[in-house]
Parts: structure tokens; sequence; C-alpha cells
């Protein structure tokens, strides 16, 4: 796969991948007449109509479509998964990719509905997974360290991580996708992507931890103050993202924060799914600010800390489903959305083409 570190980000950060250009003004503009001449009331279709208009300025299309639909799942175990913050055994990473290998977990089932492809990415799962044709073996370490009492990963291994993103989404591109959406598998990974809220955003830690697999009472405090220990510990700057990411997230996080980055710099639609995926998003917008626009809101997890986030990254999520799953189920459900908007644009009559008369002025 071809490196595509080569252009330095804004805040000067060792990083380095294709650059992300503002989103297509021109089309926008040229979207929103032909919304305007639709045969319905300007505005009638709600944010199907700004979402459109959204798609165009991405993609730099005036009529915007989507064929190729795909998901990239990133995968990987997490060390603070030991100290208990989690109702599942960490054993449950590699099952659930050999799930996902299989076609049985929710993702896939409405990826099929969808008609969108899926392609999994082992970045960090500590097991040996077989070999598969939707699999993408990169594994960069076996699992993180645990966060509360050391960095999660070296400067070397997230680096690596993120660059295993930008290769997969080069490859997807070249294939012809169109339009990704971000899911992702990793034990314990509510963990860290609550730190790594609390961090960027410097909210309470209490106010960003959720119950993520269903934790009782006892074990969300003793979640909570995990993260609080491992933030104390690692003293970090709100103003340094890749260190945070560094410190408190993990590997397919950062795979993820690859993915947001390349896909924007290649005009997709990154539709985002719940908490840990936005938490990615999030580092990456952090990065690089070019990316927000880019950026299309699945759902609204019922994880407290995904609402901080949404408002830091200022998108407002299509759907409301109560989900928690995570894996990109909620993204892949969005797929239908980001369809009706652009078939909309694309296929509705204008009142010339309908001869209906339009508004009288």
């Amino acid at each position: 796969m071809s490196k595509d570190f080569d252009q330095v980000p804004p805040n000067g950060l060792p990083l380095k991948y294709p650059p992300i250009l503002p989103i297509d003004e021109q089309a926008m503009i040229t979207a929103r007449q032909r919304q305007n001449e639709l045969t319905k009331p300007a505005g009638a279709l709600g944010r199907l109509e700004s979402l459109s208009i959204q798609l165009a300025g991405i993609t730099r299309q005036a009529r915007p479509s989507f064929p190729r639909k795909g998901v990239i799942i990133m995968a990987g175990d997490h060390g603070v998964a030991e100290a208990g913050v989690s109702a599942f055994p960490a054993d449950v990473t590699p099952q659930m990719v050999i799930n996902f290998l299989d076609g049985g977990a929710a993702v896939n089932v409405l990826a099929r509905q969808a008609g969108a492809t899926i392609t999994i990415v082992d970045v960090g799962v500590n097991a040996e997974l077989p070999t598969h044709p939707q699999l993408v073996q990169a594994k960069v370490a076996y699992g993180t360290q645990n966060l509360a009492k050391k960095p999660a990963m070296t400067q070397a291994e997230v680096e690596a991580a993120i660059q295993v993103g930008l290769d997969v989404i080069a490859a997807e591109y070249d294939r012809g996708l169109d339009i990704v959406a971000l899911g992702e598998m990793g034990i314990g990974n509510t963990t860290p992507a609550a730190a790594i809220t609390a961090a960027v955003t410097g909210r309470p830690v209490s106010e960003m931890t959720g119950r993520g697999t269903g934790v009782d009472d006892d074990r969300l405090q003793h979640k909570i103050k995990m993260i609080e220990t491992a933030l104390e510990r690692h003293q970090l700057e709100s103003t340094n993202p890749l260190e945070i990411l560094r410190k408190v997230g993990g590997l397919e996080i950062a795979g993820l924060v690859g993915v947001t980055l390349g896909a924007a710099a290649r005009h997709l639609p990154v539709v985002m799914d719940g908490f840990i995926v936005s938490a990615a998003a999030l580092i990456a917008a952090e990065i690089d600010p070019a990316v927000k626009p880019y950026l299309i809101g699945g759902h609204a997890s019922v994880e407290p800390g995904h609402q901080a986030i949404l408002a830091r990254l200022e998108v407002e999520p299509l759907l409301n489903l109560d989900l928690r799953l995570g894996e990109g189920t909620g993204a892949v459900l969005a797929f239908h959305l980001v369809e009706a908007a652009a078939r909309t644009l694309n296929e509705m009559a204008t009142f010339a083409e309908a001869a209906v008369s339009g508004k009288e002025r």
C-alpha cells in the first residue's frame, strides 16, 4: 500500500497526509439552486436538503451519488481491559472479528441491507486471526498498554496505526469507494474514548463516561476512577491531540484517525458511528480542523460523552435510536438517509420539467 504522509498539517504535528481542501462552494450553490427548483416548497424536505447540499460540497459534484458504499471496521485490544472496565472479557474482540468475517454480526446484516461492503482491519487484536478476503492484516501491536499505568502506545505505534488507516482508505478509494462509514471493535474501548473526550474538551470524566457494554454502578465508578487516574498520571494538554491519542487512546482509534484524514483528503463523506468512532474523528479534527465539513453524524449514542464530541465537532446526528453497539451499525443505518438525500436531489423533477406551477410571487 502506498504511503500517504506528504503534507505537514497546519498545527505542526509530526504527521503527514494529503491536503484536505475546503468543501466546494460552487457545487453547494448549484445543489441549493436545484433544491429550490424541485417540485416541493423550498425547505420542505428539511435536513435531507441540507444534507444533499453538504454532500455536493464534499464530493465537489452538484449531483452526488453513492453507488459504492463501504464500511471500514478497525479492531484492536486494550490493556485497560485487564482493570475490569468492561462487562465482557477481552477474548470477545477476536471472537467478534471472526463473527464479522462469517457475516453474523449486526453490522453485517445492516451492511447487506444498505448494499455496502465491509472491510475489517486488524490493527491491534491480541490474537492471531485467519486469512480472509475481507480482513486486512495490519497488526501494529498485540493491543495497547494499560492506559491507567503507562502510555497506551509508543510514538512509533500511534504513527504506524494512523498510517494503517491512511493506507486502507487509499486502497478502498482506488477500488472505487464513494462514501465510507466507520466502525470499530475492541473490548474496553469506551474507556479510552471517554479519556480522549475528557482530555480534549476539559469536561469532567464523570460526565464523559458511560456504561459501555452495560457495566453496573460499582464498575462504572471504577471505570471513572481508572480514567481520572490516567489523566492525572499523563498530564495531557488539550492542544496536543496526538499525545492524547498516544497516551490514552487505542490502536483501532488511531487507525480510524487515519481513515478520517485520508477520506477527507479524497473528498469522501465520512459517516461517523457512535462514541468510539467519534472520539477518533474528534482527534482527527483537532489535528486538522479542515476535516469537520466532511463529517456526517450517523446517530446519537447513549454514551454521555458522545454529545460533547458532536457539539465540539458541530455535527448534528441523523438518527437517535438509543444505539450503543458500535461496529459501525449506526453509521450504516444512516447510509439510507444519505442515499435518500442524494436521490431526491438528483431524481425529483423540477417545476419546469413536471409542468407544475411554482410558488406565486
